[in-house]
Formats: C-alpha cells, sequence, structure tokens
C-alpha cells in the first residue's frame, strides 16, 4: 500500500512519465501501460531504501519502455502500410513561445525521426534533451557507463539536428495552411495549397490494414494535389472537420457521425512549407483523442 506521501510523489512524476513514455514509444496506450507497470512496481517495492522518489520512478519507466519497445518493433514488421505514432491532442495556446519549444518534440515527424535510432540512443536523447536529466542519472537508468551515455545523445542530436525536424512553425502559418487544405478538399481549389506545399512533398496515411486508404506513401505536388482534390475531395464530402492542435502542431479531426475516422497532421521546413502530410485512420489509434493530453 502507499502512504499520502508515496502516492503523491507518483501523481507528481505522473505527466512527466507520460509525456516520456509516449515519445519513446509512438503509442498512447503503451504510454499509458508503460507508467501503469512503474505505478505498480513503485507500490510493491520497499520506498524507504528510495533516496530520489522522481529518479527511481523515471529509471523505472524508461526501462519498462524499452522493453515494449522491443516488442513493439517486433509487431510492426509485418505492420500493413504506413506506420505512424498515435495522435494525441497537444493544447499550445498558453505561453505560446516555451509551448511550440516542448511541441517541436512531440510532432510526428519528430517521432518518426526517433524511430531511427536506436532504443538507448532515443531514451537518452529524450532524457537528456528533453527532460533535462544528468548524464550519471541516464547511464543508471540505462545501464550503461556515463561515457557511453554522452556517446548515445551525441549520436542522437547529430541525426535530429541534421534532419531539420525540431523547429518552430508560426502558428499564423500553420492556420494558413490548414485553410488551403480544407479548400482544396472541400471545393477543388488547389492552387493556394500547392504554393504551401514543398516540391517534395509526401502524404503518408495509416490504417492498419482495417480501414481502406493508400497503402503507399505519395510523393510531389502532382500526385498529392490530385489525391486530396480528386479521392478525398470525394470522400470526405460529408465529414465534420475540426482544427485541434495534434502532436505539438495544428492539425484536424474529421468526424463521421460524431465518431473520429480521421486525423490529419503535417510537417514543415524551416522555411514553413510543407513537407509532409500524415493521416491516422486506423480505428485503433483513434480512441485516446480525449482521454489525455501529453506534456
Amino acid at each position: 500500500m502507499l502512504n499520502g506521501q508515496d502516492a503523491r510523489a507518483f501523481e507528481d512524476a505522473r505527466p512527466k512519465l507520460l509525456g516520456l513514455a509516449y515519445r519513446i514509444l509512438g503509442s498512447l496506450a503503451d504510454a499509458e501501460d508503460a507508467v501503469q507497470d512503474t505505478f505498480l512496481k513503485w507500490a510493491k517495492t520497499d520506498r524507504k531504501n528510495v533516496k530520489k522518489a522522481g529518479a527511481w520512478l523515471t529509471t523505472t519507466c524508461t526501462r519498462r519502455c524499452l522493453d515494449l519497445l522491443r516488442s513493439a518493433h517486433r509487431s510492426r514488421v509485418n505492420y500493413v502500410g504506413a506506420w505512424l505514432p498515435e495522435p494525441v491532442q497537444t493544447p499550445i495556446e498558453d505561453d505560446v513561445e516555451n509551448k511550440l519549444d516542448v511541441a517541436s518534440s512531440l510532432t510526428t515527424a519528430f517521432l518518426l525521426l526517433l524511430e531511427r535510432l536506436t532504443p538507448k540512443e532515443r531514451a537518452a536523447y529524450l532524457l537528456h534533451e528533453i527532460f533535462d536529466e544528468s548524464y550519471s542519472d541516464i547511464a543508471e537508468a540505462l545501464e550503461i557507463q556515463e561515457s557511453a551515455c554522452r556517446k548515445l545523445v551525441s549520436r542522437a542530436k547529430a541525426n535530429i539536428d541534421q534532419a531539420k525536424v525540431r523547429h518552430k512553425t508560426p502558428l499564423e502559418r500553420q492556420d494558413q495552411l490548414l485553410a488551403a487544405f480544407q479548400a482544396a478538399i472541400a471545393g477543388g481549389a488547389t492552387q493556394h495549397l500547392a504554393s504551401l506545399l514543398s516540391s517534395d512533398i509526401r502524404l503518408s496515411a495509416d490504417g492498419g490494414g482495417k480501414v481502406p486508404t493508400v497503402i503507399d506513401i505519395l510523393h510531389g505536388k502532382a500526385e498529392v494535389i490530385a489525391f486530396l482534390a480528386e479521392e478525398l475531395h470525394a470522400y470526405w464530402a460529408g465529414h465534420q472537420w475540426v482544427t485541434v492542435d495534434i502532436n505539438g502542431a495544428r492539425g484536424i479531426i474529421l468526424k463521421e457521425n460524431g465518431a473520429a475516422s480521421a486525423v490529419v497532421s503535417f510537417a514543415y521546413d524551416d522555411a514553413g512549407k510543407a513537407t509532409d502530410i500524415y493521416i491516422v485512420r486506423n480505428p485503433d489509434k483513434l480512441g485516446g483523442l480525449d482521454l489525455a493530453t501529453i506534456h
């Protein structure tokens, strides 16, 4: 049983643990499982021997996430079509500059880049660069030497900096793209949208083999614009459009009969042009939109 002080220690750490677990795993359901497993282990441990509750909880949650990540990689080998992270709501209205900086570590583009790192590189980078953990604490959590930990963070940071996925796109620019995107699908007016897209724009759709969607990634303005104006124009004609903050950026939830049937988000280059359009239609990834907010 937990006493009041130990219960509060866990509740105080919960938002950080959930944010860490989601970034490592790319799945809200798996992240919540990791946090729950951490809670159960916290309740059973001899807490008198724990010097710093926050550090213990972070270490335990990180190790559990790495275990779950290995299982997730095995299941994604046979995934049908493009795999995209589970979309989550991430309000960025208050304290905009600070929120945009934090939000850059939640974008779909950033989470997909993390997928290309080794599990320990991913965990080390997130713990140090996003959650400001010391190298010594990270090394203990990952059960490696501090020098090895520094190398992990350095390699991960070099890859992420090179990809330029962590930058701030002004909200006004994002809103402009959303309006042009909706106009293109609703009325077929694509000229304005085309001017906001990079020449090598990509469109990825995640249906998980459970609902109809494009299997292959679409490349280039001509192919992407044609799909939006011809295919989605007809398919989304009767849907309700809801603008929300999804994964640290402006996005859209499309609802049919009151239920979410798709989530659309975007990635941008440092000039403010859209480089990627992400569409999540897998129903297993749409159930948690209203259940949790990730910070």
